[in-house]
């Protein structure tokens, strides 16, 4: 069968690869066409458009690119219809994909969707929206069944994918060697983790405040966890922030062996606290956006909490610094919170760490890609049979 998958960013093109190897175990003559980054090619079939093309975060960011965007949603379909696909999966990326998942309903494409866009956290009313228009539904979160339910709409709980990710993790045992940090290490200076984000705009609103924090505490040694395929200057801070401690270094696409060697982190808000928090490292969440963007956003959101975690738990585990509390002195506080000072163990760490197993708990064992194939594939099937 043929398969045009859309996922608009890093962690959706993960998820999208390891769903794409399943569907090749239930579908082995599989032919896919795509909109997602360097994953999903490993696994086969044809990329239209890489990730990093398509991104834009954040409203003013959308409004200024706005006929970029509309002339993808444009491509996107007339690529469809030339494709004629037996099914478009949508993988999370609601802003495109909302809008795509319409257009497959007015064409009579099958379309589902993996990894359900955050309509439970603003703008709820779209999950009547996406009853209309998605033929079928698979959410990661088991709060997200009992949401949907409020609105007569059955989807299917397949687990978080995010644990097949980790599970297919192998560690890098040389990893310290190989990116020559063992010698600060040498030194019993600790890893605190930086992960800035993955889009352009992220990296440019965090990165920066997160190392003048770094350049503070020369006592732990801080690494970046960059992007090979993300351009170069997005990194130029770190080149400006190198100090005489040189406490700073990046590494790229080694996220997972960094989290495996870290001691704290400080975090932008996403599915990169998630990832952190199931590899146990305790972690300060970060986030900052145009004013703008904030201004809207903050009379829209319909949630506690931003990030994936404290949502998780039902509860604030983590510090969530957002917007003018994003800030040097701030930050290094509440990292200063959860990281030893020599054999000092304050009690917010050892109650991370806790919150840390607990989610792992919830969150369940690996399968997510395996389930979510069986069942597309399962309603594919009955599609065919009607």
């Amino acid at each position: 069968m043929k398969y045009y998958i859309i996922a608009g960013e890093k962690s959706g093109d993960l998820h999208a690869s390891n769903l794409m190897k399943e569907i090749i175990k239930n579908d082995a003559a599989a032919d896919f066409r795509y909109w997602g980054g360097e994953e999903m090619q490993k696994v086969g079939g044809f990329m239209v458009k890489n990730y990093n093309q398509t991104a834009f975060m954040g409203f003013l960011e959308v409004i200024k690119n706005l006929r970029t965007i509309l002339g993808f949603i444009t491509e996107c379909k007339k690529d469809i219809l030339a494709y004629v696909p037996d099914v478009v999966i949508l993988v999370d990326y609601a802003g495109f994909n909302m809008r795509i998942a319409k257009f497959c309903k007015q064409k009579h494409f099958l379309n589902f969707y993996y990894i359900s866009p955050k309509v439970w956290a603003w703008n709820t009313s779209r999950a009547k929206t996406l009853k209309k228009v998605v033929d079928k539904m698979y959410v990661i979160f088991p709060f997200e069944v009992s949401f949907f339910e409020k609105f007569d709409y059955k989807v299917f709980f397949v687990g978080n994918p995010l644990l097949d990710a980790i599970a297919n993790y192998k560690k890098n045992d040389n990893f310290l060697v190989d990116n020559q940090l063992n010698n600060e290490r040498d030194n019993n200076k600790k890893i605190i983790a930086i992960l800035p984000g993955s889009r352009k705009q992220e990296i440019a609103n965090m990165l920066t405040t997160m190392l003048l924090v770094a350049q503070k505490n020369p006592q732990y040694l801080f690494v970046v966890a960059g992007i090979s395929n993300l351009p170069n200057e997005y990194y130029n801070s770190i080149n400006a922030s190198v100090n005489a401690q040189n406490n700073i270094k990046i590494v790229y696409d080694q996220t997972y062996d960094l989290l495996s060697h870290a001691h704290s982190a400080m975090v932008t808000s996403g599915t990169a606290t998630l990832e952190t928090a199931v590899f146990g490292v305790p972690q300060v969440v970060c986030y900052k956006m145009s004013s703008f963007t904030f201004a809207i956003i903050k009379r829209l959101i319909k949630i506690p909490y931003i990030s994936l975690v404290n949502l998780v738990l039902e509860k604030k585990a983590v510090e969530e610094l957002i917007q003018d509390k994003f800030n040097e002195k701030s930050l290094s506080e509440e990292l200063l919170k959860i990281s030893e000072n020599g054999n000092i163990v304050g009690e917010k760490r050892l109650q991370m760490l806790l919150d840390c197993q607990i989610l792992k708990e919830k969150l369940g064992t690996s399968g997510a890609s395996e389930k979510t194939a069986k069942l597309m594939h399962q309603h594919l099937l009955e599609n065919i049979k009607r």
